[in-house]
């Protein structure tokens, strides 16, 4: 399977508030590729397994909305996201195609092939990512600056780049023969973190991140811009200033499918003795 990943978390998106993290807010000029290789068991008619490993490759910039604060805050991502999963399939709609391909079960009888099927499905998996950030010094690692103060005072937990996700979708496989098959699919997972990106809650205190992890930590928390006051300051009552939602970031993929179908070898009927 090969084609496109899109991200959707705290970054980018479209020149309005309140879309973050819709499908409507999708930046398309941050679309990545996707690949991925898979086997798919036929467990009844209508019902499938299948399991993948995937790559994909998505990133994020506030310089490409013209939404103020957003784009004032001036943060980029950009991160491999490796991902093992395992789905239930069923076959909502088919088209049969009479006996142009059909082959022969153990039982003698014969199955009329598919010419096309659409497939819902939903699943589990687990992947890895580790968010990397650009302020013109080349792509830094942005987990190890903890740049919301994780593990400091005050400050959250740091995040894991191990995380579950949740693949909900639809595919379309055309059968071109008894053997190869053709389609697409779009695959959008729900993940349980924030931090793909590396933003989720406040701005820290810059000089406690200074002092715990040095310049490179500050100057990956805020590039912002200067174009609101305050905007990354902590209000009059000593409250920080939002960095990010709080929502989970998710993915997803939509993708070019090619099949290789291995039909069920027979095994030969064994003459029993009548004595």
């Amino acid at each position: 399977m090969v084609g496109a990943a899109q991200f959707l978390g705290d970054l980018g998106g479209l020149n309005k508030v309140g879309t973050d993290f819709s499908p409507v807010d999708l930046e398309f000029s941050m679309t990545r590729p996707a690949v991925s290789i898979g086997y798919r068991y036929k467990l009844t008619k209508n019902f499938n397994w299948f399991s993948s490993f995937n790559y994909l490759l998505v990133a994020g910039d506030d310089k490409l909305t013209t939404e103020p604060y957003r784009n004032n805050r001036n943060l980029n991502f950009k991160s491999n996201i490796f991902e093992l999963s395992t789905r239930a399939e069923l076959a909502f709609f088919r088209h049969r195609a009479g006996h142009r391909y059909s082959i022969r079960s153990t039982s003698g009888t014969r199955h009329k092939s598919r010419t096309w099927e659409v497939l819902g499905f939903v699943g589990v998996g687990m992947f890895y990512f580790n968010p990397k950030g650009n302020q013109g010094a080349g792509w830094v690692k942005l987990q190890p600056l903890h740049t919301e103060g994780q593990g400091l005072p005050g400050g959250p937990k740091q995040y894991k780049r191990f995380s579950v996700s949740i693949p909900v979708g639809i595919s379309y496989r055309m059968m071109l023969n008894k053997y190869w098959s053709i389609g697409a699919e779009l695959n959008y997972r729900k993940t349980f973190t924030d931090y793909i990106d590396d933003v989720s809650t406040t701005y820290y205190d810059k000089y406690a991140l200074n002092n715990a992890y040095g310049p490179v930590s500050v100057a990956m928390s805020d590039p912002s811009k200067g174009n609101i006051p305050g905007a990354s300051s902590p209000d009059a009552a000593g409250n920080p200033a939002q960095r990010g939602d709080k929502e989970k970031d998710s993915f997803m993929g939509v993708q070019i499918t090619v099949g290789r179908f291995f039909p069920p070898t027979r095994s030969k009927t064994k003459l029993r003795s009548k004595f």
